[in-house]
């Protein structure tokens, strides 16, 4: 190859949005926010959408209108699977206008926030019998949004975590080795 088609081929290798992060990130949020207020008008449904940046990805989400108003669950199903389905929707549709792959995040009626702060208790609890037992723990199978959370969980208290397993089935072990620089090793 000769340096023409070097250098060709570098740059279309380029991510093709140039800018800050933050900007990028919120242009992510704006694109996110429009498609899913399109979808909201599409199947009859009243909400909000807020956009945020946390931990270095865009986050949007779909609140109701009036406390308590259950029509977004269906947004949600019964074990979060909607929400799952309709973040990757919503993540393609992102792409389809920027070319590039994001790690946007959605949260529908507070589902998401509710489970975050559900998997951190149940986190603490395994590390503290871990600590006590000195035996590695299985958790059950989890989402990769769940795995991820309770790796983070085990990292801040300083135990380490991996996960095991295949799709559907895979599952995050909390194992009792202290490290000084702990981290999770998923997603």
């Amino acid at each position: 190859m000769d340096t023409a088609e070097g250098a060709d081929a570098t740059a279309t290798e380029e991510p093709r949005r140039k800018g800050s992060t933050k900007s990028r990130l919120e242009e992510e949020g704006d694109i996110a926010a429009d498609y899913l207020e399109e979808l909201l008008d599409i199947v009859d449904l009243d909400g909000d959408i807020d956009i945020d940046i946390e931990n270095g990805r865009a986050s949007v989400a779909v609140v109701a209108d009036e406390a308590g108003t259950p029509a977004l669950s269906r947004l949600v199903g019964s074990e979060g699977e909607v929400l799952e389905a309709l973040q990757e929707l919503t993540r393609l549709a992102v792409q389809a206008q920027t070319g590039d792959r994001t790690r946007l995040m959605l949260d529908v009626g507070g589902h998401r926030s509710t489970k975050r702060t559900s998997l951190v208790r149940l986190a603490h609890e395994v590390v503290a019998r871990v600590e006590t037992s000195g035996a590695a723990e299985r958790l059950e199978p989890m989402s990769a949004f769940e795995r991820k959370v309770v790796h983070d969980a085990v990292a801040a208290k300083g135990l380490v975590s991996e996960s095991e397993g295949e799709e559907p089935r895979r599952r995050v072990v909390v194992l009792p080795t202290r490290t000084e620089d702990a981290q999770g090793s998923d997603e």
